[in-house]
């Protein structure tokens, strides 16, 4: 597989409810630096993992749209937003904008490098994703 598989295939998954998922792709020494509209995270796998599942008790379904992937040897850039659905709302609403870099070792992601806001909805954010 890829790396750019890789990556794709773990944004696609529901590593965010199941464990084993999680185990599947992310390496046990995760180095995670996340840098948000609420401040900085420095998460390991267990800290990545428990955040994350928290949010899969929110959500039945979180999916991501690609606007960029790009690979160079072991890292993988990638723009996206993740879209949700919640039991309140059956539409998918766009919950956050992120432009990630991942490196991958042992064939599992071991380091991450973040930025995310909240989500804009306005056109000109749109089309971004669509022009590309």
């Amino acid at each position: 597989m890829s790396y750019k598989d890789l990556v794709t295939d773990f944004l696609y998954s529901e590593y965010y409810k199941d464990k084993s998922v999680f185990k599947d792709f992310v390496h046990p020494k995760l180095e995670l630096n996340w840098n948000s509209s609420d401040g900085f995270l420095k998460l390991d796998f267990d800290g990545f993992f428990e955040m994350v599942q928290n949010m899969g008790k929110t959500f039945v379904a979180l999916t991501p749209e690609f606007s960029h992937i790009f690979a160079e040897n072991n890292k993988v850039c990638v723009r996206f937003t993740y879209h949700v659905e919640t039991l309140e709302h059956e539409e998918s609403l766009p919950l956050a904008h992120f432009m990630s870099i991942w490196e991958v070792e042992d064939e599992k992601i071991r380091k991450g490098f973040l930025m995310s806001h909240a989500a804009d909805d306005s056109v000109d954010n749109i089309f971004s994703y669509i022009e590309n």
